[in-house]
């Protein structure tokens, strides 16, 4: 499994020719690492699953949903592109907050260029000057392109041209581009200017993977968003979800096989765990129930799954505990 972007570029870079891939003969052919940054709830994982073309990064209206690097690789027959989608920056409120900003940080430093997202339908706030201010302190060689979000959420044109004037005057930015994910509006164009900014070189990952997720990853990444839906405001980001294993079951004819999953849902508060678990469990059914339709899509195989909900005290601000839940 690749490990940093940097590593990855590196190693790959020196296995072939520069500016070629295995089937690009000699049409120049280009590949690295965007990495989608911007404040939480931006539209940077709906932008990644639309980029792809398949569902890599879940997404939900709760801030903060993304909780690590996952990156999604776009096939062209002139470059691959591999997304990195980052959790929100921000102005951390908790260990966990600093720990994701870390995270931000460090693939910031990585990546070929950066996609800054600022969703249309919202004015620019301080959110979106603590980030350009972030990235004016990039190495003057990463290009940063500014992408407006959700322009579908938006009627009239002149607001959104009026919203691409005051991005314009936030940073200094190689490219503008306005993007509807959810219309698939100039989705291509972003990953063309993306593209463009990417070194010549050979193909880091094999054609046709979408993703270097962890199965596992994935998996708990399912259950968390269908966990997401129709919560409290205060839950989305005391929700922890742990796969503590996933193994076929024994005796099962070749013609009918059937994975267990066993996954714990871990919350802050009793209370917490009464709210996702429901009346009479009914909540964590559904939960269940949407999840699993998921996994069985995204293993290609029927599925058990076994859904706990525990709760770790105040995890977020527990070093041990963040170690635990894998932070």
């Amino acid at each position: 499994m690749p490990g940093r972007p940097a590593d990855v570029a590196t190693r790959n870079r020196s296995a072939a020719p520069s500016g070629a891939s295995p089937d690009a003969g000699s049409v120049t052919y280009r590949s690295g690492f965007a990495c989608l940054v911007g404040r939480p709830n931006a539209g940077k994982s709906t932008l990644t699953n639309a980029l792809v073309g398949t569902k890599v990064a879940i997404t939900s209206g709760r801030p903060q949903t993304t909780r690590h690097a996952i990156r999604g690789i776009v096939h062209r027959a002139d470059a691959q592109l591999v997304l990195v989608d980052t959790p929100g920056l921000h102005r951390p409120r908790t260990l966990l907050g600093q720990r994701l900003n870390d995270v931000v940080r460090a693939t910031l430093s990585e990546v070929d260029v950066v996609g800054f997202c600022m969703p249309a339908d919202e004015p620019l706030g301080r959110g979106d000057r603590f980030i350009a201010e972030e990235l004016s302190r990039l190495p003057k060689r990463t290009p940063v392109v500014a992408i407006l979000t959700k322009t579908d959420k938006v009627a009239d044109p002149d607001r959104i041209g009026a919203r691409l004037l005051e991005v314009s005057q936030l940073g200094e930015f190689t490219d503008i581009v306005p993007v509807s994910a959810v219309r698939a509006f100039q989705v291509d164009v972003v990953a063309d200017v993306l593209v463009t900014r990417l070194p010549t070189g050979p193909a880091l990952y094999p054609d046709g993977e979408l993703t270097d997720e962890p199965e596992q990853v994935m998996v708990a990444e399912l259950v968390r968003e269908a966990a997401l839906e129709g919560v409290r405001d205060e839950l989305p980001h005391s929700l922890a979800v742990v796969v503590e294993e996933m193994v076929p079951r024994e005796d099962r004819p070749e013609d009918r096989p059937l994975l267990d999953v066993r996954v714990n849902v871990f919350v802050e508060r009793p209370s917490q765990k009464a709210i996702v678990i429901g009346a009479g469990g009914a909540r964590l059914k559904d939960v269940g129930s949407r999840a699993r339709t998921q996994i069985e899509a995204l293993l290609g195989t029927p599925v058990y799954l076994d859904l706990h909900v525990k709760v770790a005290k105040d995890w977020q601000r527990d070093p041990r505990q963040l170690r635990r839940l894998g932070f």
